[in-house]
């Protein structure tokens, strides 16, 4: 066994039982397995410059496969993020850090360890996180966080920085276009080491040149994702 001192995030929470982030029943539902990095014919700019009918078209991908959510994500290259000047620059950010879980808006969410709340914003910028959550957690000494963006509004009410929260609590949904940042109807989760100076928000896209800074600070929310 690894010495307690150099055991990683990773270490840590293989051997820890997580609650599922959403209602998703591996043995009668589908998880449909979503990319961005390609664009194309079916997913063109055409599509996705336009909130409606990109929400229209990830909402038909799904319901076609037969899935009750799609998800992937995690250090993805993604052009569809030139959609919105939040991500451009001289060196426009396309990476995206976390992983995102696609569905019906109103879908629940809830927490897959205990901690507390350690900070909540609307980030209402076209094309941010708009309502995001999150929590600080703490496991055989190790302190880390996991972000939840893309909530409803009525995700935020009532919260208090340091309440607690359970294993398996209820904490938000997911929020409407009109509400979430303008993006179809979806939770990016992501999980950070540390949060620096951020309170209710942390980059979920960085600049290719910045991967490797980030992917160190930004494990694969994968080890958090439980079903």
């Amino acid at each position: 066994m690894r010495n307690k001192k150099f055991m990683t995030l990773a270490d840590v929470l293989s051997k820890v039982k997580k609650a599922p982030i959403v209602d998703f029943d591996p043995k009668k539902d589908r998880m449909l397995t979503v990319h961005f990095d390609l664009l194309g014919q079916e997913l063109s700019e055409d599509v996705f410059s336009d909130t409606a009918t990109f929400s229209k078209w990830v909402e038909a991908k799904r319901v076609n496969a037969g899935a009750k959510f799609g998800m992937g994500g995690y250090d993805e290259y993604r052009e569809i993020y030139s959609r919105s000047e939040h991500f451009n620059g001289t060196e426009p950010r396309r990476l995206h850090l976390g992983v995102d879980i696609w569905g019906p808006a109103g879908t629940a969410i809830y927490a897959p360890l205990g901690g507390a709340v350690h900070s909540f914003k609307n980030n209402d910028n076209f094309g941010d996180y708009g309502p995001a959550i999150v929590l600080k957690h703490e496991v055989d000494g190790l302190i880390f966080h996991s972000l939840y963006g893309h909530l409803s509004v009525s995700s935020l009410e009532g919260l208090e920085v340091g309440q607690l929260v359970e294993k398996g609590q209820r904490i938000a949904t997911f929020g409407n276009y009109d509400e979430n940042g303008g993006w179809p109807p979806h939770l990016h989760f992501q999980l950070i080491k540390e949060m620096g100076d951020y309170n209710g928000d942390y980059p979920g896209v960085c600049k290719l040149s910045e991967r490797g800074v980030y992917l160190t600070n930004c494990p694969d929310p994968a080890l958090l994702i439980e079903f």
